[in-house]
């Protein structure tokens, strides 16, 4: 029985000029126990979608036509008088940002008990014991209900959403981007956790992502969005393992498997509709390879394919049109040379020896007194890293792990605590005494977030020019290499976007003007910190891209920071994997994926999801969260959560070993010797028992 029915909606937003058309003709159902997946780019109309289930659409939104049931009641009919019986009590939301949507003044558990007593008339004696039933539920120790939100790690703040949403028991959770900027060990935890808690409640989920493999893992049926429509629709392997649409191919295409090696990455081209108006065409036409007059004519209904409904005039053509998209020239994308992945004959650009960065923690002047000896956070505790002309050194771990701290030290960003720091075989510290300008000419740094870095009041030409106007560059030399940078990075034509403000642009755009910005000084070093977690699959292979040729044609140097392992091993030659400040493993992208040595990275490798449906992937559940950073363990910081860790491992630190002549190093007493092996097995064995009771006695901060 279908438990919520969408049916031909359309969604249009009031604008000063004119409507924009957000989600046209739109229909699906979900039945109850169902798990239900849209997914599509940023701007497709997922999160619209969302809203008008929950009758929450921005004052200026409005369902102009179409029926919304859920339960067999028209929910367009309702009041907001009615609506506070049906939000929380029959659908719930989790949504994207637990820190944003999370009140910081208030503890967590007073949070879920004033909604629970908003909606249910009871004590507040029974609500709190509620509150405690649903923490444990999602994993948390019921003792820190009366903690607040900034002392929970990310992971356990979107828990703590996911407890709200569960205190009423609904029976549709709606869970918008739940793991967007969650690293892969938390992101598996919490889909796991969903999955877990669905099967206990016989809830619905609808869930909203641009990532296909968590769909692809946890949806039993999916409709594919873009531009306001349904390009694809049907049983989620069906649709993944043979798609018959244009975008849902460039889609899974752009996001990669952590197992392709050297795989180009494949991005779709140009840029989202224009949705001022309804689509008189087919409104994938000006992005898809295969498009034709016959697509200009209006948009194609969906019909059926291959036991799946696709909009597409040539779903006959779906088996042909498949090889081609698996294509990167078919993209427009120029195919790059192969390079050796060992290659290690071009000069060191960065070294680092034992580098350290410690933050001192406050402490009460009685102490201070006494002389006691303050603690401290050791963020980035002994570090040795290279990275060679023409090299991308990728770092990868868990949020916490040192990986943005390490960056900024090498980029001069942060005093280190200390250890060395060479560029060009120069101490950075004689470098920055001689002239800070030519550090700066020399390093450079793209930071996470597009929307933040860029000046919301600075246009494209004078932000990409500024670097050079600080390094004392000539009007012509400026204008001259503004203008060829922003071509390098693939905006064009360049006229289009110099006096373009960062508002006017994409956040794919945006992130490109970052990189711009970065490299209009001819760098040798570029550090990149997440430049692309925050966007969409296919802009993240357009990014991905743009950096791999950079290091190939201009001989850069890049450290490539990110917590997404599938697009490290797309770019990077080298993979150094990090835990709690430290190098747990080094070496060659292939080695270290093919042939982790170090439990920790074969956890990484195994919680990153799949995009084939034909993938049975177990699970592989890390018990906890990583240590308290200022009251770090004996030995060896990964051996409580480790499950081969000894008594040795417990008391004595091992050192990082080679493993092979090529530079495999691990620092483990008790390497894997085969991701399948008792590691894996051994987790697979706990899970439920074991495993799931350490993830919810285990947690520390």
């Amino acid at each position: 029985m279908s438990l919520l029915e969408v049916d031909d909606v359309k969604i249009t937003y009031r604008m000063p000029d004119d409507d924009v058309h957000a989600v046209n003709n739109v229909s699906f159902s979900i039945d109850e126990g169902d798990n239900y997946g849209l997914v599509g780019e940023s701007g497709c109309g997922k999160s619209t979608l969302a809203k008008s289930v929950l009758g929450l659409l921005d004052d200026n939104g409005e369902v102009r036509e179409g029926s919304i049931r859920f339960d067999g009641r028209e929910l367009r009919e309702l009041s907001e008088r009615d609506w506070q019986s049906v939000r929380w009590e029959d659908i719930a939301y989790i949504p994207q940002s637990a820190m944003d949507s999370l009140d910081p003044v208030m503890t967590v558990g007073a949070q879920i008990r004033q909604a629970i007593r908003k909606h249910r008339d009871v004590s507040k004696a029974t609500a709190n014991e509620r509150v405690a039933d649903v923490f444990e539920m999602v994993g948390l120790d019921p003792d820190r209900v009366d903690d607040y939100p900034h002392q929970f790690s990310g992971g356990m703040r979107q828990r703590v959403t996911i407890a709200m949403a569960l205190a009423l028991d609904p029976e549709l959770i709606i869970a918008d981007e739940p793991t967007t900027g969650l690293d892969v060990i938390v992101q598996d935890k919490i889909i796991d956790k969903l999955m877990q808690i669905q099967e206990e409640t016989g809830s619905s989920l609808l869930l909203i992502t641009h990532d296909v493999g968590v769909v692809a893992e946890t949806c039993d049926e999916v409709s594919v969005l873009y531009g306001g429509k349904v390009m694809e629709q049907g049983e989620t392997d069906r649709v993944f393992r043979t798609p018959t649409n244009p975008y849902t191919m460039g889609l899974k295409n752009a996001f990669p498997e952590v197992d392709e090696f050297d795989q180009q990455a494949i991005s779709i081209p140009g840029s989202l509709p224009d949705l001022v108006g309804e689509p008189t065409g087919c409104v994938f036409r000006n992005r898809c390879p295969f498009a034709t007059e016959e697509c200009e004519q209006g948009h194609p209904p969906l019909v059926e394919a291959n036991e799946q409904l696709s909009a597409c005039y040539y779903t006959d053509q779906a088996d042909e049109m498949r090889e081609e998209a698996a294509d990167p020239e078919t993209w427009g994308i120029e195919a790059r040379d192969e390079r050796g992945r060992t290659d290690d004959g071009g000069d060191v650009i960065l070294e680092t020896q034992g580098l350290e960065k410690w933050f001192k923690q406050p402490q009460g002047m009685l102490d201070d007194l006494r002389g006691r000896e303050p603690n401290y956070v050791k963020a980035v505790n002994g570090v040795d890293l290279t990275v060679r002309e023409g090299e991308i050194v990728g770092v990868a771990g868990e949020s916490g792990c040192g990986k943005s701290t390490l960056a900024e030290v090498i980029a001069a960003l942060q005093e280190r605590t200390g250890g060395e720091i060479f560029i060009d075989e120069t101490p950075v510290d004689a470098l920055l005494e001689e002239s800070t300008r030519k550090f700066r000419s020399q390093v450079q740094f793209i930071f996470q977030d597009p929307f933040d870095s860029l000046n919301p009041r600075q246009r494209v030409r004078a932000a990409v020019a500024e670097p050079l106007k600080i390094q004392g560059h000539d009007r012509e030399t400026i204008d001259r290499r503004v203008r060829q940078t922003l071509a390098d990075v693939g905006l064009e034509p360049v006229d289009k976007y110099l006096d373009q403000l960062p508002a006017q642009l994409s956040g794919g755009e945006r992130q490109r003007v970052a990189i711009a910005q970065a490299l209009v000084l001819e760098p040798t070093l570029l550090i990149c910190d997440e430049p692309a977690s925050m966007l969409d699959v296919s802009l993240k292979a357009n990014i991905l891209n743009i950096l791999r040729e950079m290091a190939d044609e201009r001989d850069i140097g890049i450290v490539y920071i990110s917590h997404d392992l599938a697009s490290l091993t797309q770019i990077a030659d080298r993979l150094a994997v990090m835990y709690l400040g430290r190098i747990a493993e080094l070496g060659t992208t292939e080695d270290v994926v093919r042939t982790p040595k170090h439990p920790y990275t074969a956890s990484l490798l195994a919680a990153s999801p799949r995009t084939d449906p034909d993938v049975d992937r177990q699970r592989v559940l890390l018990p906890g969260e990583p240590p308290n950073p200022v009251d770090l363990p004996d030995g060896c910081n990964f051996a409580p959560r480790c499950p081969k860790a000894d008594e040795t491992c417990r008391s004595e630190d091992p050192a990082r070993s080679a493993f092979a002549d090529d530079g495999h190093e691990a620092a483990c007493y008790f390497p894997v010797e085969d991701v399948e092996d008792e590691l894996l097995e051994r987790y697979a064995e706990e899970h439920e028992d074991e495993l799931s009771k350490a993830v919810e006695d285990e947690l520390t901060l």
